[in-house]
C-alpha cells in the first residue's frame, strides 16, 4: 500500500532531510530540501505525471518522516550521513566494478617501500593514482627505481635479508639501495624516497634540473662513470615523465569528472591533475534509482566522491559537464571537508573545454560497452527471477536471495556462511561469516540451525527495534530474504523450517535447499524434489549462489584454521605471549622462518629476552638441543 500524503500543516517549511520507509522500516530513499512541505508535496501528485522510478518509490514505502535541520549545509551533511548508513535502493548508488590500483608509498615506515595497493587506504600511507591497470604502474616504477632506488619488498622478504646480511638480486641491478644490509644511510635513502613522492607529485622539473647539475659536476670532476648513472636516471625520469600528460599550468590542480547517462544508468569517468598532469583516472557506473536532473545526479556524484578523504585529497578546482542543483551549498560542504575554498564549475572554453570533452568521450565508449553487456545480463536476471518465483511456488520474485554453507575439519574449527544475491547479483558488502560456537564434534544440521539462528533472531532485533535515532549503529541484519536457500538435502531443510517456524516467521520467509547431487530443490510440502531443468537460468542462478556460499565458506574455515595452527605452534613456549608470539611472526614472517632460525637469528632480535629467545629454539630443534647436551658429555663425539 502506497504512503499517504501527511497533513500539510503538519511538514515545516524549514530545511530539512527526509526518510521514506517500507513496512518493515527499512529506509527506501534519503533525500534533502530547503522547504521540507514544498518538497514533499511534489511526491504526491497524480502517479501518472510522476516519473516511473519515483512512483515506483511511493508506492513501495508505507511512512514518511523527516528531520529539521538549521540550513541547507547541515541538510546536505544529513543526507550524506543517512545514505551512507541505510544505502536505499531508490538513491543513487555508484558502482564500481573493478578495484583501482594505486602506486603507494609507506612513508610511515622505518624504511618507506613502494607498493601496488588496492582496495581500503590507511593512514600513514601516500597513494598516487589511481591507475587503469597494474601494470602501468609497474612500468612507471621500473622507469623510476634507478633514479630513487625504494625498497619493493614486503616486510618479510626485508627481515629475511636483514637476518642474512646479504641483499637481494634488485641491490645487485641497482634497483634497491638496500636498506636491509645498511648500505645506505637513513638520511640518504629519505631523500630517495622525498624525490619518488616529488615526482610523483608532479615536481618535475626542480628533479630533472637537480640530475643535470650533479651528472656535469661528475662530468668536470672527471668521474665519468657517476656521470653516466646520473645520465641513465635522467633518461628514466624523463621516460617516466612521458607518461603523464601535461594538460594545464605547472601549478594546477584540478579534477575533471565527465558524464553520460539513460534513463536507468550513467557511465561516469575521472581524470585527476595534478600540477598539470593527468596523474590518475577512474570510471564507474551509477545506478539512477531515482529521477534526477542532470545537474542533481553531478551533484550525487560529487558527494559519493568526496565524502570520505579521497587518496589525492580534494583539489580547489572541481571540473564537471553540467553545474549541480545546489552549487553553492556543495562547493560550502566541500571546503569544510578540503579546509580551504572549492570552486565547482562547467569549463566553457580553452584546453579545460577540450579536456572535458575528452573525458566525456572516454565515459561514451565505456557507457557503449556497458549497455551491451547490460543488455544480455538484465534479461537473463530476469527470466531467472520470474523462473524461480513460478518453480518454487514463491509469492514473489525473490529479488534478495540468501544461501548459506557450512565448512569444518572433522568437527574442528566449525564455521557458517551467508552470500547475499540482490536483483540476481551477488551482493558483496552484504555477505556474513558466523564461528559455531555451541556444537561439538561433527554435526552439519546443528551448526547450521545455530547459524539461522542467530542471523533470523538478529533480523527480528533489528526490525523491532524502537530506536528513532536515525544515525545510531549500523543494522547489519535488517533485511529478511525472500528466499531463504541452504545447500544440503532433505535434512537441511528440516533445519531451516524449524527454524523459521520456532521464531514465527515461516509466512514471511521461503526457505528452499539445493543438493549437490542431482541438483534437486527441496521444498517445504512436498515429499519429492523439484527438478529444475538443465541449462535454465534459474538453475544456473542457484548453482552461482550455491557455489559462492561454499567458496565463501571454505576461504573462512581456511583462515580461521591458519590462525589456530599458527597461535598453536607458538603455544606453550615459556615467556612467549600473545604480544611477543605476534611480533615474532611480524619480523620473522612466516611460523615456517621461526622454526627454521638459528639460536644467534633469535638472540639478534634487541626485543626479545635472551632467556625466551633459547625458549623458542629449543621448542623447534628438540633433537639439536639433545645433540648439544650428549656432545658435552662425551667429548665432543657425535651420536650415530
Amino acid at each position: 500500500m502506497a504512503v499517504s500524503k501527511p497533513p500539510t500543516g503538519t511538514i515545516p517549511t524549514s530545511p530539512g532531510s527526509y526518510q521514506f520507509k517500507d513496512d518493515l522500516g527499512r529506509v527506501l530513499y534519503v533525500g534533502k530540501a530547503s522547504n521540507l512541505r514544498s518538497r514533499l508535496s511534489s511526491y504526491f501528485q497524480d502517479a501518472s505525471v510522476l516519473h516511473p522510478r519515483t512512483a515506483a518509490m511511493v508506492a513501495a514505502a508505507t511512512t514518511v518522516e523527516w528531520i529539521e535541520v538549521r540550513n541547507e549545509l547541515e541538510a546536505l551533511m544529513l543526507e550524506y550521513s543517512l545514505i551512507k548508513q541505510h544505502r536505499p535502493r531508490f538513491n543513487v548508488r555508484l558502482r564500481d566494478d573493478k578495484s583501482y590500483p594505486f602506486l603507494a608509498i609507506t612513508v610511515d615506515e622505518e624504511w618507506p617501500r613502494a607498493v601496488v595497493m588496492r582496495g581500503t587506504k590507511r593512514k600513514g600511507t601516500r597513494y598516487f593514482g589511481p591507475y587503469a591497470h597494474a601494470w602501468a604502474i609497474r612500468e612507471t616504477l621500473d622507469l623510476l627505481l634507478r633514479t630513487f632506488p625504494v625498497r619493493t619488498c614486503s616486510q618479510g622478504k626485508f627481515n629475511q635479508h636483514q637476518r642474512l646480511g646479504k641483499p637481494c638480486l634488485l641491490f645487485h641491478i641497482e634497483k634497491c639501495s638496500g636498506p636491509c644490509v645498511k648500505e645506505i644511510s637513513q638520511d640518504e635513502y629519505s631523500r630517495h624516497v622525498n624525490g619518488l613522492t616529488a615526482f610523483l607529485d608532479g615536481e618535475n622539473e626542480e628533479i630533472i634540473a637537480a640530475l643535470q647539475q650533479d651528472m656535469l659536476k661528475a662530468s668536470e670532476s672527471l668521474e665519468f662513470e657517476k656521470a653516466a648513472r646520473l645520465r641513465d636516471r635522467l633518461g628514466g625520469v624523463r621516460r617516466a615523465m612521458e607518461t603523464q600528460l601535461m594538460v594545464g599550468e605547472r601549478s594546477e590542480d584540478f579534477d575533471l569528472i565527465g558524464s553520460v547517462d539513460d534513463d536507468l544508468e550513467a557511465a561516469v569517468q575521472v581524470f585527476y591533475v595534478r600540477k598539470g598532469r593527468v596523474v590518475g583516472r577512474k570510471g564507474f557506473i551509477v545506478d539512477k534509482a531515482e529521477d534526477l536532473s542532470n545537474g542533481g545526479l553531478v551533484e550525487e556524484i560529487i558527494k559519493a566522491m568526496y565524502g570520505e578523504e579521497p587518496p589525492l585529497g580534494i583539489p580547489g578546482l572541481i571540473l564537471v559537464t553540467h553545474e549541480p542543483e545546489s552549487c553553492r551549498v556543495l562547493e560550502e560542504w566541500l571546503a569544510q571537508q578540503r579546509g580551504a575554498l572549492v570552486e565547482v564549475r562547467v569549463p566553457q572554453r580553452g584546453d579545460k573545454r577540450t579536456l572535458m570533452e575528452t573525458v566525456v568521450n572516454n565515459a561514451r565508449e565505456e557507457f557503449v560497452r556497458h549497455r551491451m553487456k547490460r543488455a544480455s545480463d538484465h534479461n537473463a536476471r530476469s527470466r531467472a527471477l520470474s523462473e524461480l518465483q513460478e518453480v518454487l511456488e514463491l509469492p514473489e520474485a525473490p529479488l534478495r536471495i540468501e544461501c548459506y554453507d557450512m565448512a569444518h575439519l572433522q568437527g574442528t574449527d566449525y564455521v557458517g556462511s551467508m552470500v547475499v544475491m540482490e536483483d540476481g547479483l551477488p551482493n558483496k558488502r552484504e555477505y556474513r561469516r558466523f564461528r559455531v560456537k555451541n556444537v561439538d564434534g561433527n554435526n552439519d544440521y546443528a551448526a547450521m540451525k545455530e547459524v539461522l539462528h542467530r542471523r533470523l533472531s538478529a533480523y527480528i532485533n533489528e526490525r523491532d527495534d524502537s530506536s528513532d535515532d536515525e544515525l545510531s549503529r549500523p543494522k547489519k541484519f535488517a533485511y529478511p530474504p525472500q528466499l531463504l536457500l541452504v545447500d544440503g538435502g532433505k535434512g537441511q531443510l528440516g533445519v531451516a523450517i524449524e527454524v523459521v517456524h520456532e521464531l514465527g516467521l515461516a509466512d514471511e520467509i521461503p526457505v528452499a535447499a539445493i543438493a549437490k547431487k542431482f541438483e534437486e530443490i527441496y521444498v517445504p510440502g512436498r515429499s519429492e524434489p523439484i527438478r529444475i531443468p538443465r541449462g535454465s537460468e534459474s538453475l544456473f542462478l542457484l548453482q552461482r549462489i550455491r557455489d559462492e556460499a561454499h567458496r565463501f565458506a571454505n576461504t573462512f574455515h581456511r583462515e580461521s584454521r591458519s590462525k589456530r595452527m599458527v597461535a598453536s605452534s607458538l603455544e606453550g613456549i615459556e615467556g612467549l605471549g600473545e604480544v611477543r608470539a605476534k611480533r615474532l611472526l611480524k619480523e620473522m614472517g612466516t611460523v615456517k622462518a621461526i622454526k627454521s632460525a638459528s639460536m644467534e637469528e633469535l638472540s639478534s632480535l634487541s626485543w626479545l629476552p635472551e632467556n625466551v629467545a633459547q625458549n623458542v629454539y629449543a621448542h623447534f630443534h628438540s633433537d639439536a638441543i639433545s645433540d648439544d647436551i650428549y656432545r658435552s658429555v662425551n667429548g665432543g663425539d657425535v651420536r650415530e
